[in-house]
């Protein structure tokens, strides 16, 4: 079976940039109408241009930490499209946490940054599958993935609001995807290791000796390129993946297989 989505509606988060664009633009070079979303207006702009006005491609810029602004980025994406098929919560964000110092307030910044809105954003467009597909419907009603992180199962103390947002959205997965499983609806999960992201490319840029840190604890040996999780994405949002519910898929080059305690994981 291929890993098709042609036809099918898909919102994708954090698609301004790294992954959540490299996923976006490969649902729409496989047939889907896709509604890029982004808190950067600009950065969608520059990446989109016309192209976001007409035919498969919209954008919809906004601060999803916000519900108004959910609730409009499910209309916007209803007027455009009709439906929505598949989400994914690719928006995400990662900052330094130092576990001793009582003013830090990372955590609760990550888990309003990287949990809350793909709740509530789950919980919206699950609502909408749901009415789509009708009491009598066969079949999937829909696909929801979230992109995780190998940082939920290591242990760095520097990265910790990061790691716990993380564990906290892996949970999230597993929860939505039995509460959902009834509805016929599926919630999955990609757990990244060092993939070229946005965040991780100005990292490396500041510090040339953490690349060599990462491509040390890597069996692959290397930072991965934002394409390299699109066809993985794909197929979570495709029918070939239509009994797999629950489930956290790694991504990671190998990096999990090692347990060094103080390897940055992001």
């Amino acid at each position: 079976m291929s890993f098709s989505i042609t036809g099918k509606t898909a919102i994708v988060t954090g698609a301004a940039n790294g992954i959540g664009l490299a996923i976006a633009r490969q649902f729409a070079s496989a047939g889907a109408n896709v509604m890029f979303a982004d808190i950067d207006e600009k950065g969608l702009s520059e990446e989109l241009g016309d192209l976001g006005e007409e035919g498969k491609i919209r954008y919809f810029a906004g601060d999803l930490r916000e519900r108004l602004t959910i609730a409009n980025l499910l209309s916007a994406t209803i007027d455009a499209f009709e439906q929505i098929d598949i989400l994914v919560n690719g928006a995400r964000q990662v900052t330094t946490t130092d576990p001793l110092d009582p003013e830090d307030d990372s955590i609760r910044t990550l888990l309003n940054q990287n949990l809350f809105p793909a709740y509530r954003l789950s919980q919206a467009v699950a609502k909408r599958m749901i009415k789509q597909a009708g009491e009598d419907g066969e079949g999937p009603a829909g696909a929801i993935i979230n992109i995780s992180s190998v940082a939920a199962r290591r242990t760095h103390p520097d990265l910790m609001a990061y790691s716990v947002s993380t564990a906290a959205l892996d949970q999230m997965t597993r929860s939505l995807a039995v509460a959902l499983a009834p509805h016929r609806i599926r919630v999955n999960a990609i757990a990244i290791g060092s993939v070229l992201s946005a965040s991780l490319q100005a990292t490396l840029r500041e510090n040339r000796e953490f690349r060599q840190d990462i491509e040390r604890h890597t069996p692959l040996g290397r930072v991965a390129a934002a394409n390299e999780l699109v066809e993985t994405a794909q197929y979570l949002a495709s029918d070939a993946s239509s009994f797999m519910t629950g489930q956290i898929l790694t991504v990671d080059g190998g990096r999990t297989l090692l347990d060094p305690v103080a390897a940055p994981a992001h």
